[in-house]
């Protein structure tokens, strides 16, 4: 920290939607020049307290106060005057506009419009204060991940910002792409940007963080220097108990029936030659870096993306899987890592979505839907998932992401499924769901089920596989057996070390 004064105070902050107490006497501070990392399970109230910080919502009780002064923020336009933004998982960018144009989207002079040459000299001001070079003709819509947000934090700082909200920046990136962007978070504190980084990623808390707070329940349970704390501690604050083996492998007893045989299955300029066997009962993990086309064999699998040639036997019988419903009806499930576009229809309720892959066995002989059958469904999947919700006729939209990822899975396990593939099971959600959602994949396996893991988190991928695919550009590199696995081995296979080896 370089200045003990505070820039940023929630004084005594609660919120409440109607009958839900999203924060409840929330105080803290926050100091210039520090990254104060925030943390809690989904629903915890982070989102919320992001939101009365940008001006988004109103406290029901307590204020904000910038610089000692209390403030009433009526909207993010209003917390921006201030030096107030966030930053989120998706970023905010104008695909059809360059670089430069986009960081100066909302910036004008007396009105006018700046001068092109005027715009690139301060552009490159600004990207050279974050420390990356980007290209400033470059249309927004071909960059990556990463160059986006890059964009997002040069606009902020076009714009005197003196706080910056940073809500799990990292989570759709690469392992080099989050290294480069918490880089530039470290670097914006100590230009004096106090920097709020939300994260699930413990790992990023520690390497980054000068501060940590964490909340449950829409409370504030502890602030403490990051150097004063374990990951243990934090997990228990965040969960309110101990997670015990979280990271742990637990190995499945797989049966001797072969499940799915996939022989040199082949996606004509996506993957060539997958050959793998998943048993009834084991646990399946493919590996891989981003381009390794792992979703693409899940998509082929699931006939979303048909292969062009090789073979799929399913329970000792062929499978075309040219369409979706093919695989389902023939016993199988898919969870996308796309939970808001592919799984889950959001305007709906928690009830409709978890009958969805099955609407045919809830309809009567005239068509109409058996609502009292789906309630009944839907609450037993509440009691067994421990699914978060006021009740099942919720909007799926309304709920947390952990809680989303919960009824996405209550509406395949509904179809009875022989194989589930999991595409990126815990993207996004946090450590207590995490563990939750673990120990539902254990179960299904322990039960005789197949499942295939689609999955960018090395020590997930080391905890639920029993063995592990690595794909590197389309291509089958090896199956390790758990005990053999390490993610230093792993990494090697994914970045193709072992075939310049050889």
């Amino acid at each position: 920290m370089t200045d003990p004064k505070t820039v940023l105070r929630l004084c005594n902050v609660s919120k409440r939607f109607g009958a839900t107490q999203a924060l409840r006497d929330m105080s803290l501070d926050i100091y210039p020049g520090e990254v104060h990392a925030i943390i809690g399970e989904n629903g915890a109230g982070k989102s919320t307290m992001i939101k009365v910080m940008t001006g988004v919502h109103a406290p029901s009780a307590g204020h904000v106060e910038i610089d000692g002064v209390r403030v009433d923020l009526r909207g993010p336009q209003e917390a921006r005057t201030h030096g107030v933004t966030a930053m989120y998982q998706e970023p905010m960018v104008f695909p059809d506009l360059d670089v430069a144009e986009n960081i100066f989207i909302s910036s004008t002079t007396e009105g006018l419009i700046q001068r092109r040459g005027d715009l690139h000299a301060r552009a490159e001001d600004l990207t050279r204060r974050i420390g990356m070079t980007l290209d400033l003709d470059q249309m927004a819509a071909t960059l990556t991940l990463a160059e986006q947000q890059a964009v997002e934090i040069a606009r902020a700082l076009s714009q005197d910002v003196r706080v910056l909200i940073m809500d799990e920046p990292t989570a759709a990136l690469s392992a080099h792409e989050a290294e480069q962007l918490r880089a530039v978070a470290v670097r914006l504190a100590r230009q004096g940007v106090a920097v709020i980084y939300i994260s699930h990623r413990l790992e990023e808390i520690f390497e980054i963080g000068d501060r940590v707070t964490v909340i449950r329940d829409g409370e504030h349970i502890s602030t403490r220097p990051i150097a004063e704390v374990t990951s243990e501690q934090m997990i228990a604050e965040m969960v309110g108990r101990e997670v015990d083996h979280l990271f742990e492998h637990v190995p499945s007893k797989a049966r001797e029936e072969v499940m799915l045989e996939v022989r040199d299955l082949t996606r004509e300029g996506v993957f060539e030659g997958i050959s793998f066997d998943l048993r009834a009962g084991e646990i399946l993990c493919m590996a891989g870096l981003i381009g390794a086309r792992r979703t693409d064999v899940g998509l082929a699998l699931f006939g979303i993306a048909p292969a062009t040639a090789g073979t799929i036997r399913f329970k000792g019988q062929p499978l075309r899987a040219t369409s979706p419903r093919e695989a389902i009806d023939a016993g199988i499930a898919y969870v996308s890592e796309d939970r808001r576009k592919l799984g889950l229809a959001m305007p709906m309720s928690i009830r409709a979505n978890i009958s969805l892959a099955t609407l045919r066995d809830f309809l009567s002989p005239w068509g109409m839907v058996n609502r009292r059958r789906e309630l009944q469904i839907a609450q037993a999947y509440r009691e067994k998932l421990n699914i978060r919700a006021a009740d099942m006729d919720m909007a799926v939209a309304q709920l947390s992401g952990g809680n989303q990822q919960k009824v996405m899975l209550a509406k395949w396990l509904n179809l009875h499924p022989d194989l589930l593939i999991f595409d990126e099971p815990t993207r996004g959600v946090d450590v207590g769901a995490k563990a939750e959602v673990h120990t539902l994949i254990r179960d299904f396996a322990a039960q005789g089920g197949a499942v295939l893991v689609i999955s960018s988190d090395l020590p997930e991928v080391l905890a639920l596989g029993d063995r592990i695919a690595v794909m590197r550009e389309g291509r089958m590199m090896d199956i390790l057996d758990n005990a053999e696995a390490t993610q230093e081995r792993i990494m090697t296979l994914a970045t193709g070390q072992r075939v310049a080896a050889a």
